[in-house]
């Protein structure tokens, strides 16, 4: 079980706070658009949020097993979907603590270029889930991609890498506390048959959005079925 079982609130400096302070910038903007005949729209609102680095790296790292291409999945502490509780959701959904997705991490300002994100993904396997990896065998898992261009400016870069893996079933905790802050502790490491992954983001197990992207490149990079063969596509069994 993780060792972490709930999120205290110390202090709520929502009031008081900058918004171009914390780990997140939000700015906070009036805008219009400008048009090619030289007119220009009615005002309106925009928020934008930041981060000091624009970009962060995510890692497939995969195996292959007796039982085929197994993928590592890390469940950790996710403030955000945490204090959803007590809200009204549009559909009813279960009390988030941990949420699991794959390795993931901000890109630090001054990284860039392709080495850069390979070196930042190789430092967050080991950090987060006790892997070490060559940089250079991280390869790109196609292209970059928004999550929420509407808002955030963050863009992620997925990558993928080979590993021998650990001798470990089911749920296991993670290598000491990643980059060491508390947001790190309690993370619970899990290695799922690849198709098997795929299928539990369809079915809303595993809701984070870039793992099932990452998963579903990876396993056409592969030539990966996910769909066993003695299984009706869901199509054909509406």
């Amino acid at each position: 079980m993780p060792r972490v079982t709930a999120i205290e609130i110390v202090e709520d400096r929502s009031a008081q706070a900058r918004l171009d302070e914390g780990f997140l910038h939000l700015r906070r903007l009036r805008a219009r658009n400008r048009r090619a005949d030289g007119s220009a729209s009615p005002e309106y609102p925009i928020d934008v949020i930041d981060r000091p680095a624009l970009d962060a790296v995510a890692v497939c790292a995969w195996a292959r097993t007796p039982r085929g291409v197994e993928v590592l999945t890390r469940r950790g502490l996710r403030p955000a979907a945490y204090f959803r509780r007590g809200k009204r959701a549009a559909l009813p959904e279960p009390e988030y603590l941990l949420v699991e997705e794959i390795v993931a991490g901000v890109v630090e300002p001054g990284e860039t270029g392709l080495a850069a994100l390979q070196r930042r993904g190789a430092d967050e396997l080991r950090e987060e889930a006790g892997l070490e990896v060559v940089p250079g065998a991280l390869q790109p898992l196609g292209g970059p991609f928004f999550l929420l261009p509407g808002i955030a400016s963050e863009k992620i870069h997925l990558l993928e890498v080979e590993v021998a893996r650990p001798p470990v079933d089911g749920p296991y905790e993670a290598e000491g506390d990643g980059d060491g802050s508390p947001l790190e502790e309690g993370a619970l490491l899990e290695w799922r048959v690849l198709g098997a992954a795929v299928r539990a983001c369809e079915a809303g197990e595993i809701e984070d959005a870039k793992t099932e992207l990452a998963l579903r490149r990876l396993a056409a990079r592969l030539g990966v079925a996910l769909v066993p063969p003695d299984e009706p596509a869901a199509a054909s069994r509406r």
